[in-house]
């Protein structure tokens, strides 16, 4: 049975934060929304909840954290995805180039790459760390493997890398195993680098050939000359929250409703069976629109 909260939004997609652990420390990163996490969830109690997931036939599992290539039972993780369940992943990149083969193998379906500038130097200004050319041998790893489509999340930073949008659109053009996504900054912490993504969305809408609505947030993917690229608004947009299908577990173990609140969060931690499937329906009930 599919699980509809009170705005008959249903739940199909499932986003699993595995660890708040990371190699880098992006000055914008908002770790999912979580707040002080404890002990991570251990790969049992994952498998629990995605079987329990798969009873309430949603399709999909997004892996993400921190960054979730530094679980050591990564692989296994995949594994205990139920048939039928698609399962993909959200890196920065930077461990992709060993594992995406034995990931693929696995069972995963494609990967996002968190990558906000091509250029050496803003990088390291972004993630703290020089580790670009790992993220540039990820991706190419990750198409190798079938890991497609492989989608690579550019935050927009104003005044940091907002001039390397075309830059992208270069690196993706010509290449349909490489889909560009423009995501708006969110207030997460003092990151101050909000810019104008109406404005940009405005601009490639004039530049596109074809324009597609995607279903899921409503979006719409442009079509520039053989580059596509999709623009993610989430804040102050009443789409975004309407077509919302995502419930999340944070690293720690509990039921996120919305990434934007922290005030109605409901533990799972050690829940299995009937109680588990309980935990899920109350959850699923406390959905409303952040933004209406």
């Amino acid at each position: 049975m599919i699980l509809r909260d009170p705005f008959n939004r249903p739940v199909s997609n499932l986003r699993v934060s595995l660890t708040q652990k990371c190699n880098l420390s992006c000055i914008y990163c908002h770790k999912e929304g979580e707040r002080s996490p404890k002990d991570q969830l251990s790969g049992e109690e994952i498998a629990e909840i995605l079987r329990v997931a798969a009873k309430f036939e949603i399709r999909s599992v997004k892996f993400t954290g921190g960054e979730p290539l530094l679980r050591p039972d990564l692989l296994d993780i995949i594994r205990s995805v139920p048939d039928g369940m698609e399962s993909s992943i959200t890196t920065n990149g930077t461990l992709l180039a060993a594992l995406a083969s034995p990931l693929k193998d696995a069972g995963l379906r494609r990967v996002n790459v968190s990558l906000d500038s091509l250029n050496p130097e803003t990088y390291k200004k972004i993630s703290g760390i020089d580790r670009l050319s790992d993220v540039l041998d990820g991706i190419t790893a990750a198409v190798d493997a079938g890991l497609t489509p492989v989608k690579l999340n550019m935050v927009i930073l104003k005044g940091v890398n907002d001039t390397e949008i075309d830059d992208f659109l270069a690196y993706v053009r010509g290449n349909r195993n490489l889909v560009l996504q423009l995501i708006e900054l969110m207030h997460f912490n003092d990151c101050n680098y909000h810019g104008d993504l109406q404005g940009l969305e405005d601009a490639l809408a004039s530049r596109s050939k074809q324009i597609i609505t995607r279903r899921m947030h409503h979006r719409k993917k442009y079509c520039l000359d053989g580059a596509e690229v999709e623009v993610v608004r989430p804040l102050h947009n009443t789409e975004f929250c309407a077509f919302c299908n995502r419930l999340r577990v944070t690293s720690d173990g509990k039921l996120k409703p919305c990434l934007l609140r922290t005030d109605n969060h409901i533990d799972i931690r050690a829940k299995k069976g009937p109680e588990l499937e309980e935990l899920f329906r109350r959850a699923v009930a406390l959905r409303e629109p952040f933004y209406q």
